[in-house]
Parts: C-alpha cells; sequence; structure tokens
C-alpha cells in the first residue's frame, strides 16, 4: 500500500533528509547508516529489522547488524521512526511523517494506511470529555477481508 504521504523521490532531496535523520538524531553519517535511512525512506510495506538490513545489505553489503539495530534504535528514540507491531511478533518501522492509522489484514500481514477525520474527532471528543489532550496515539484496526459477491 502506498504511504499516507510521499515522501521527495529526488535522489538530491533524499540525500539531505537522510543526512538530517541521522545528524539531527546524533548519529555519525556514515554509508552504512545512510544505507539503512534510504531502505527507510522509500520503504513502502512497514519492514522489520530484518528486511531493513537485507535491503540495506544490497546497497552496501558490509553492513553488520549491530549498525542495523543500533541505527533503528537511535533513530526511533529520537523520534525519526514510528515503531508498530502489528501482531507479527516484531517491531516494524516507518518514517515518522504526517499522522495516519493502520489496516493489518489478519490472513495475509498486509498493512494498508488511512487518515480518517471522523476518528480523529471522536478521539478527541474522548479525550475531551476524560479532560485530556492527546499528545500522540496510534490506531491499528486488525480485519479479514470480507467475501467478494
Amino acid at each position: 500500500m502506498a504511504r499516507a504521504t510521499r515522501l521527495p523521490d529526488h535522489p538530491v532531496a533524499r540525500a539531505a533528509i537522510i543526512q538530517h535523520m541521522l545528524a539531527g538524531a546524533g548519529l555519525r553519517v556514515t554509508r552504512p547508516r545512510q544505507a539503512i535511512a534510504e531502505v527507510l525512506l522509500l520503504a513502502w510495506d512497514h519492514p522489520d529489522a530484518e528486511a531493513v538490513l537485507a535491503r540495506a545489505r544490497a546497497i552496501d553489503p558490509s553492513i553488520s547488524q549491530a549498525t542495523t539495530y543500533r541505527t533503528l534504535a537511535v533513530l526511533a528514540d529520537k523520534g525519526y521512526l514510528r515503531t508498530h507491531n502489528f501482531g507479527t511478533g516484531g517491531a516494524r518501522y516507518e518514517v515518522a511523517e504526517q499522522h495516519h492509522d493502520h489496516l493489518v489484514d489478519v490472513d495475509t500481514g498486509a498493512v494498508m494506511e488511512f487518515v480518517s477525520a471522523e476518528i480523529e474527532a471522536l478521539q478527541q471528543k474522548i479525550a475531551d470529555r476524560f479532560g485530556y489532550d492527546i499528545v500522540d496515539h496510534q490506531l491499528v484496526l486488525f480485519g479479514k477481508q470480507r467475501a467478494k459477491g
């Protein structure tokens, strides 16, 4: 499924975003980390750490598992990545972009992104009722596709 928003497809723009992500997270900008960040920027499917590692190794075969896991942890900790658990037993990652929610197909594992003004309004109404300001949230729906016909 396509992302709810798109990041720049131009290589120079991606390079600038990668530089910003890594430096902003306090990481040295190295070729392995650049490859990991590029994989994340181009990902369409909320990859887990092993998928990020495999794709990054296609760019730079010298990338270690340790570098991948450390880079993912730091980028997530600094807010550049969102971490999700879609019931697959491990963390899945996406670049922290414009807010959106997720629908997971429990039969195929496919993850669809969506934005719903109605859901956002209802969440705000609930927070107001209990006297809270929402600072962040994640909504993940799990479903089975209906039979056609």
